[in-house]
């Protein structure tokens, strides 16, 4: 019960979204309390692979849709799937529970004084974020449904800029631990000893709320004036052939209505992933012209999604990207493009098949399957004296990489004053995963002190301003077009300049520390 709250807790819906900080906390502190309280490790390690297996199958429920609704895979064999995959990332919360519960033997009798207390909840709240991390990073990483994005609002946010989401989770799970010690006090000198927790995880909280305060970024130049296109084409239609031109024609009108005025103009259209569903080099000639008159007629950039054959002379190479049309420019053509920005971070089994499951790629039958990957740095695109950095759906689920772009590179080149993701989630129906994405996206604004744009089919389409706060949204669904004035800004947080490497470094200490003090206890 407690891993299917846990679920609940990564967007608002059902909860509301003060709530989400408060229930994530208190549904963690009940698998901190049974891990305390275990016979031992492998004990532990079940409990916590029971509050992973609902947790995940429960979370991202909405992989079922991809699979069945839309990849055609049996609706048994897709709930088949689903299990298998909360089973395997429930491992990473098994291994969590059942190191913690080794590093804490014993260690939980009422005469433990409050040293070896605050000892047992660094330990806790240490390896669970290092499960969170191997999560995030093995096997291509998935960070989805991190405790840290619990906390995009509430006390605990504000120490995204210093120690990124992991520091947060990390924040998140000694809180649950604090809690748990408090469940199980016994007498008074055990409460004591619990309450040294608490108090020291309530002062974490106070100081993120004064940090909240504290500017990491200042304004770069003049406000751009962005539009994002949200088609809310039909998964089911986007790669029907006879629907193409009448979907081209349909979102360039949509991308190239009126401004309420002048001042209103737009400098850059951002349209979603894939809007452009076929290589850039099978588009018709038409159809380019189209999209370039759409541009004159609003004398803006425009960011089109779209997968793209390049040839190199290494050979060809296919990737999901973006491409960027100019004013006063010639049409596109498939041999080359001004600006332009591979994904980098693929999705398994969606846009590259692992080694063995090629099979299982073929049932799903998912159309664009098989990517290459880009460049680990590639040039944002420079607007009217700002810098975008594209990201693609899944790649803005990986702090450390949107960080990136946003540090200056090994050539003093700037990095990227805004951040802009293109997605398309039709894939998913109109779930959890619309909203769950829109909180991740929140997180990379906090971490970063940039503003993001998100420009998706279905949604969730909205501004962000450098601070984490949603400034503007599109309803999920339904066509539209969302006008803004998006400051960008400069400046690098704690977290662009180190990334992980801190809170890592924190974690291991911590686990050394937990070690030492288990062969040698108090």
């Amino acid at each position: 019960m407690a891993g299917g709250l846990q679920a609940l807790c990564f967007a608002p819906g059902p909860l509301p979204a003060w709530s989400l900080p408060f229930v994530q906390i208190a549904t963690l502190a009940v698998l901190a309390a049974l891990t305390f309280q275990a016979a031992g490790p492998r004990r532990a390690a079940a409990l916590g692979w029971l509050f992973g297996l609902a947790q995940f199958g429960i979370g991202v429920y909405w992989l079922t849709i991809s699979m069945h609704t839309y990849g055609g895979l049996s609706l048994p064999l897709a709930i088949a799937a689903l299990l298998l995959f909360a089973a395997a990332m429930a491992a990473y919360t098994a291994g969590a529970c059942a190191l913690a519960a080794w590093l804490c033997a014993g260690h939980g009798h009422p005469q433990r004084r409050a040293p070896r207390q605050i000892l047992n909840a660094v330990a806790w709240a240490s390896a669970w974020t290092l499960a969170e991390w191997l999560r995030g990073t093995l096997f291509t990483g998935f960070t989805w449904l991190n405790a840290g994005y619990a906390h995009a609002e509430g006390m605990f946010a504000a120490w995204a800029p210093f120690t990124g989401v992991y520091g947060l989770a990390w924040l998140a799970a000694f809180a649950a631990a604090a809690a748990a010690l408090m469940i199980r006090a016994k007498d008074t000198a055990y409460d004591r000893s619990a309450a040294a927790v608490v108090g020291l995880a309530l002062s974490t909280g106070l100081l993120g709320i004064a940090a909240s305060h504290i500017p990491w970024a200042r304004p770069l130049g003049e406000p751009l004036m962005v539009r994002l296109v949200q088609p809310a084409t039909p998964q089911a239609d986007k790669f029907r052939p006879e629907l193409f031109l009448p979907s081209q024609a349909r979102i360039q009108h949509l991308a190239a209505l009126p401004p309420k005025s002048e001042a209103d103009r737009p400098a850059v259209v951002i349209l979603p992933e894939t809007v452009l569903p076929v290589f850039q080099n099978q588009v018709p000639e038409i159809v380019w012209r189209q999209w370039q008159e759409a541009v004159e007629s609003m004398q803006a950039t425009f960011v089109l999604g779209a997968p793209l054959h390049i040839d190199t002379p290494a050979g060809d190479r296919y990737t999901n990207g973006a491409i960027a049309l100019r004013p006063h420019a010639e049409a596109p053509s498939p041999a080359g493009m001004a600006w332009h920005y591979d994904k980098r971070h693929l999705v398994p089994f969606g846009e590259f098949v692992p080694p063995g499951f090629r099979w299982f790629v073929r049932a799903l039958q998912i159309p664009l399957g098989d990517f290459d990957r880009g460049a680990a740095r590639q040039p944002p695109l420079a607007i009217d004296g700002q810098l975008l950095a594209v990201d693609i759906c899944y790649e803005d689920t990986f702090g450390e990489e949107i960080a990136a772009t946003v540090a200056p590179d090994g050539l003093d080149a700037p990095g990227a004053s805004i951040l802009a993701n293109i997605s398309n989630l039709a894939w998913f129906g109109n779930s959890w995963a619309l909203r769950q994405h829109l909180w991740i996206a929140r997180m990379r604004a906090l971490e970063t002190a940039r503003p993001v744009v998100r420009a998706t089919n279905t949604g969730a389409t909205a501004v962000i301003d450098a601070r984490g706060r949603v400034l503007g949204a599109l309803e999920p669904g339904r066509p539209g077009i969302l006008d803004a004035e998006v400051q960008g800004t400069q400046g690098l947080t704690p977290y662009v300049r180190w990334g992980n490497a801190p809170i890592l470094i924190w974690t291991l200490l911590g686990l050394l520390l937990a070690v030492r003090t288990r062969r040698y206890p108090a």
